[in-house]
């Protein structure tokens, strides 16, 4: 040891560090909303709102596919499966995404996502035909190559059917087939150039079909049926007529197998076998597409997944694509509300496999869904405010609630029993603090005790218009309350501090921040205190920093300093997470931006083009310390991934070296080495003790050596040893690590 000490006097070449991370990446959806569904012989594909999954039979197994597989349509509107066995999925923005079995592997086509013509560019159905895709689309009909995936021809016009016209439902069978918005249209025999308007007949209510909107054609013993709003028609070669009387008269698909027709309605799933109609499934979900096969039976896709015999078929996943707010309990649990104004379903938690919804049918104590904030206290409660009926406690899946009936809050003015809490926080003393959305006694802040005493308090500042929204509630380390005023009143950032007497509001502090005093806009959107606590504002224009927020006990007319950070000063800051190195990371309308801890430097950014990322709007973000995970919330999904950002140990207890050994054989790879001390300094050596690499940790748990030594190159075979450090030399821990040269 005494060597390995005298080795790390001695060394004194230049440290450096590695740029942030982002590895593990996973994608979570919801996908119960079922659009469409493709079978196979071990069991069947489903396009889902939220991604792609693919059920087997036997084994009543999922695979899920999204970003992180190389699905990079995530609203999937349509599948079919080709004469190779390729699976091809379509989108609501127009982008193609093809799987080949044989390879795991993805195909992405983009000429539609990205042409700049056409504004709503859904992909609503394919035909397969020999070596051609039918593409359905909102504006036409396209034509793709399944080997080359090139575009054939794309048809737009048909007849006197206006351009660009949605086609729903597509069949190829000789001709083209295509149920429009505005009726129906069939390929002229012998024509070639389909592109020419002549080309086409066209049919509509002129001809025998209702106005009310066609959605599948097929073809049934030889016969053209169209199925509609109004009913089944059917097609004698020149004009359409009533096929079935049925008692629903709105058809939303068909589907064929041999001598039987399956007819699916909002309600039941009839059967017809060319003489006799019954009524075979009746439905309480909202059906979409249905599906039938020898291997499979009877599927209908729906709104809370497939329906097949008496079962609901969906991977686990998050309850609905909302996550507003985000927390993480002791235990490495995720917990996110859902949404206000009846949009709410509950509250989520995520062990880290699986997703458990908290909601009135499992918990009818929770009396409604629409629960909007979420906070996890000390004690490892977590607090849930509801949109309309105030807020829970969830501690050890007991569930209380805190409403107007049995507590002292007040709710809003006209309705004093509609209380919304739109933001939860604990201070320095286990006090949980209630933000009070347009209380009726103008108290915006309630607290409750560890002993279950309530207190109220106004801060005086306040200016509300009828629809103003108080959010987003932060307590400093001198017990400063902040929020932000949206939407009405003085929109802009409050504070208020009790000074610790609760009956006494002669000594409150309480104030007001807007762009007058520094801010750089009053459109405030989040709010977070860092490590340092300093106060970071999150704002349409950036973000600004408070760094001296105890200037507000001392003043009436405190005197802020306020800072912005250059780097992202014209983006939309509607999240913010402080990671365990007191780094900020951004959810903004552009995707996720991470600043170094004071700001001055962009360390990385990212968004759908550059990564997994769902969607580049960033609704909430919740940090991990204890893993380093990221999770983002969007309104297309969940993303999560694991950063360097781990709380570091108090002291070494040996050192956890992986992969090892490292295998060299590109640039890609990294060792991790796990188990340091905050602000580790580290020394790659040979076993004769010559310096192979100087590196500091970033200042967490962990660290990455990429098999290289200080000139760049890649090191030899061998056995190293790495040394871990503090910077005044008296804490080190040693470890080793075998490289092989391919």
């Amino acid at each position: 040891m005494k060597n390995i000490i005298s080795l790390l006097v001695l060394l004194s070449l230049s440290i450096s560090s590695f740029p942030q991370q982002q590895t593990n990446w996973q994608n979570f959806a919801d996908m119960k909303t079922i659009r469409n569904i493709a079978a196979t012989s071990d069991g069947f594909w489903a396009a889902t709102k939220g991604g792609a999954f693919f059920y087997n039979n036997s084994e009543s197994s999922y695979k899920t596919f999204s970003k992180v597989e190389g699905l990079n349509g995530i609203d999937l509107t349509a599948t079919a499966i080709d004469k190779d066995g390729k699976v091809w999925f379509g989108s609501s923005n127009g982008m193609f995404d093809v799987y080949s079995p044989q390879d795991n592997s993805f195909k992405s086509i983009l000429d539609i996502y990205t042409n700049q013509e056409h504004t709503n560019k859904s992909i609503n159905d394919f035909a397969v035909a020999g070596d051609t895709i039918f593409a359905a689309t909102d504006f036409g009909i396209s034509l793709i190559n399944p080997k080359t995936y090139l575009f054939f021809d794309t048809f737009s016009k048909f007849g006197s059917f206006t351009s660009f016209i949605k086609v729903k439902s597509i069949i190829v069978k000789d001709l083209i087939y295509a149920a429009t918005e505005s009726g129906i249209a069939i390929q002229k025999p012998g024509t070639t150039n389909l592109s020419a308007p002549e080309s086409w007949n066209v049919y509509t209510n002129l001809q025998g079909l209702p106005q009310a909107g066609i959605n599948k054609i097929i073809f049934y013993n030889e016969k053209l049926i169209a199925g509609t709003n109004l009913g089944l028609y059917e097609f004698n070669g020149t004009t359409w007529q009533i096929f079935l009387t049925l008692t629903n008269n709105k058809i939303i698909d068909l589907q064929v197998n041999g001598n039987l027709l399956y007819i699916l309605t909002p309600t039941l799933v009839y059967l017809y076998d060319g003489s006799a109609l019954q009524s075979m499934v009746t439905l309480n979900v909202t059906p979409t597409k249905i599906n039938y096969s020898s291997n499979n039976g009877l599927l209908v896709a729906s709104n809370i997944g497939v329906i097949k015999d008496s079962l609901k078929i969906y991977p686990n996943g998050p309850a609905a694509n909302q996550f507003p707010y985000m927390t993480f309990d002791k235990s490495g649990n995720l917990w996110s509300s859902s949404g206000k104004n009846g949009s709410g379903i509950g509250i989520n938690k995520f062990d880290g496999s699986n997703w458990e919804i908290y909601d009135v049918n499992h918990y009818p104590i929770l009396y409604q869904n629409d629960y909007y904030s979420i906070f996890c206290a000390s004690d490892n409660s977590i607090f849930s405010g509801n949109w309309g009926q105030g807020f829970v406690k969830i501690k050890d899946n007991n569930i209380q609630r805190f409403h107007s009936g049995n507590s002292p809050m007040i709710g809003i003015p006209g309705s004093p029993s509609f209380l919304v809490i739109s933001s939860l926080a604990e201070d320095s003393k286990n006090n949980i603090w209630a933000l009070n959305l347009r209380a009726a006694d103008k108290k915006s802040l309630y607290m409750l005790t560890p002993d279950s005493i309530w207190y109220s308090f106004e801060n005086v500042s306040e200016s509300q218009g009828d629809f103003s929204e108080v959010k987003n509630l932060v307590i400093d380390p001198n017990g400063t309350k902040w929020y932000y005023m949206a939407t009405a009143g003085n929109i802009g950032l409050y504070y208020f501090n009790d000074k610790g007497t609760y009956d006494n509001t002669n000594d409150d502090v309480y104030g007001y921040v807007s762009k007058t005093k520094g801010l750089s806009t009053n459109d405030v959107f989040s709010l977070a205190i860092d490590r340092r606590g300093d106060l970071w504002v999150g704002s349409g224009l950036g973000v600004n920093i408070i760094s001296n927020v105890d200037a507000v006990l001392n003043s009436t007319n405190p005197q802020l300093k306020i800072t912005n950070s250059f780097s992202v000063r014209q983006q939309t800051i509607n999240a913010i997470a402080v990671d365990p190195l007191n780094q900020k990371w951004l959810g903004t309308n552009q995707g996720l931006f991470l600043l170094s801890s004071d700001g001055t430097q962009l360390l990385a950014s990212l968004d759908t083009k550059n990564s997994p990322l769902l969607s580049d709007i960033i609704e909430s973000l919740a940090f991990d310390e204890s893993t380093g995970k990221l999770y983002v919330g969007t309104a297309s999904g969940l993303t999560s991934f694991e950063t360097p950002s781990i709380i570091p140990v108090d002291n070494f207890n040996g050192l956890n070296i992986y992969p090892n050994p490292l295998v060299i054989t590109d640039g890609s790879k990294l060792v991790t080495i796990d188990g340091l001390i905050r602000d580790t300094d580290i020394k790659i050596v040979s076993v004769s003790g010559k310096l192979v690499r100087e590196f500091s940790s970033a200042g967490g748990r962990v660290a990455f050596w990429d098999g290289r030594d200080d000139n760049g190159d890649f090191v030899n075979s061998g056995v190293y040893i790495v040394i871990a450090f503090d910077q005044e030399g008296n804490s080190v821990e040693t470890g080793k690590i075998a490289v092989l040269r391919e």
